[in-house]
C-alpha cells in the first residue's frame, strides 16, 4: 500500500518559520539601483549629480563670504600638524570647521559621482548597449571635484590667489553643466536632434546662456575685488570696485534684454509650452537677482546677503541651460514598468 506524500517544507528552517517569497522584499535592492539602474534609476543619479554640485558653489560660498578662505592653511590636511580642525593655528576656530566642513562636503559629493559614473557605466539602452554620451558626461563629475580639489589646493598654498578663486568658482560652474547635461540626455533618446523653434530663437537660447556664464565670471572679479574676498588679508584683484560692480550690473541688463527677446522670439514662433515657462522663470529670477544686487551693493555687501546672491545666480544658471534642451527633441527613452514584486514568478519546489 502506497502512503500519502508528507508536504514539501522549505529545507534548512528552523521551526515556526515561513518559507521567505519575493514578496518580503517590496522594494529592489539598492544594488540593483546602482550595478543594473533603469531610466528612472539613472535619471535619479542624475539629479544627485545636480544637487551636489550646487552644494559645492553653495558651500564654497559659505566659505569665501565668512572669511574662512585660510581656516585651513595647509592642503590636503587642515594644518601642518593636524588633518582635522585642530586648534593649532591663530586662524579662529569657526573658520577652521567652515573650511574643513566644506572639504568633507567634497569627499562626500566625490561619493556621489562615483557613483553617477557607475551607474552610467552599467546601464543599457534599449539597444542593449552603453551610451558613450552618458558616459562622458557622467565621468566629467568625479574628474572635475578631482581637478577642484587640486585647484582648491593651489588656493589655498597661494593665500587665496583672486585669479585661481575665480577658476576655483568656473569650475564649479562648468560642472554643474555637466551634471545638467546629463540630467536632460539620460532621458531622451538617441536620435538626431529636431528643432523644435527656428535658428534665430535657438541661436538667442544659447546667447542667454552665454550672457549668464559672462555674468557670473564678472561677479568673481566683483567678489575678488571687495571686502569679501575669502579673508581679511588676502591679495586682491587691483580695480576699481565700483567700476566692476557696474560692469556686473551691465551684463545682467544686457541678459535681462536678452530674455525679452527670446521671450518674445518663442512666444511668436509657438515654441514648446515647457520652454515658455523656463523662459518666464528666468526672467523672473534675474528680476529677483538685480533687486538682491543693488539691494547688498547699497547696504555695504553684507556676507548673507551676498550669499543669497550666489544661489540665486547658480539657480539662474540652472533654469538658462535647461531652456536649450526644450527647443529640440531627440525623442524619449522607453522607460519599460518594472514587475510588481507579487507578480514576479516565484520559486516552487519541483513536486
Amino acid at each position: 500500500m502506497v502512503g500519502v506524500p508528507a508536504p514539501l517544507t522549505a529545507p534548512d528552517l528552523p521551526a515556526g518559520s515561513a518559507p521567505k517569497t519575493a514578496r518580503s522584499r517590496p522594494w529592489p535592492a539598492w544594488t540593483d539601483w546602482l550595478l543594473a539602474p533603469s531610466v528612472t534609476a539613472l535619471r535619479r543619479w542624475a539629479l544627485a549629480g545636480v544637487i551636489t554640485s550646487v552644494l559645492i558653489i553653495l558651500t564654497g560660498a559659505a566659505v569665501r563670504l565668512s572669511e574662512s578662505g585660510l581656516g585651513c592653511p595647509d592642503w590636503p590636511a587642515c594644518t601642518a600638524n593636524s588633518l582635522g580642525a585642530a586648534d593649532t593655528t591663530g586662524d579662529p576656530l569657526i573658520h577652521r570647521w567652515i573650511e574643513f566642513g566644506n572639504r568633507l562636503v567634497t569627499v562626500a559629493i566625490f561619493v556621489v559621482a562615483i557613483g553617477v559614473l557607475i551607474a552610467a557605466w552599467q546601464y543599457r539602452g534599449p539597444d542593449g548597449r552603453r551610451r558613450r554620451d552618458l558616459l562622458w558626461l557622467a565621468a566629467a563629475q568625479p574628474g572635475a571635484i578631482i581637478a577642484q580639489a587640486v585647484i582648491g589646493g593651489i588656493v589655498v598654498l597661494t593665500k587665496l590667489n583672486p585669479a585661481l578663486v575665480s577658476v576655483h568658482f568656473l569650475a564649479s560652474v562648468a560642472l554643474v553643466a555637466a551634471t545638467v547635461g546629463l540630467y536632460v540626455r539620460c532621458q531622451e533618446g538617441t536620435e538626431p536632434a529636431i528643432p523644435l523653434a527656428p535658428r534665430l530663437v535657438r541661436t538667442t537660447a544659447l546667447a542667454v546662456v552665454g550672457n549668464v556664464a559672462l555674468m557670473m565670471a564678472a561677479g568673481t572679479v566683483v567678489t575678488g575685488t571687495g571686502p569679501l574676498a575669502g579673508s581679511a588679508d588676502v591679495p586682491r584683484y587691483h580695480l576699481p570696485l565700483e567700476g566692476v560692480t557696474q560692469l556686473h550690473a551691465d551684463i545682467g541688463w544686457l541678459l535681462g534684454g536678452l530674455l525679452v527677446a527670446l521671450l518674445l522670439g518663442m512666444r511668436l514662433t509657438s515654441a514648446p509650452a515647457r520652454a515658455m515657462r523656463l523662459g518666464w522663470l528666468l526672467l523672473g529670477l534675474v528680476g529677483l537677482q538685480g533687486v538682491i544686487g543693488y539691494a547688498q551693493y547699497f547696504s555695504g555687501l553684507p556676507a548673507g546677503l551676498v550669499w543669497f546672491h550666489v544661489a540665486g545666480s547658480t539657480a539662474i544658471w540652472i533654469t538658462a541651460l535647461l531652456i536649450p534642451y526644450e527647443l529640440r527633441d531627440r525623442g524619449r527613452v522607453p522607460a519599460p514598468e518594472r514587475p510588481r514584486i507579487d507578480e514576479r514568478p516565484s520559486v516552487s519546489a519541483a513536486p
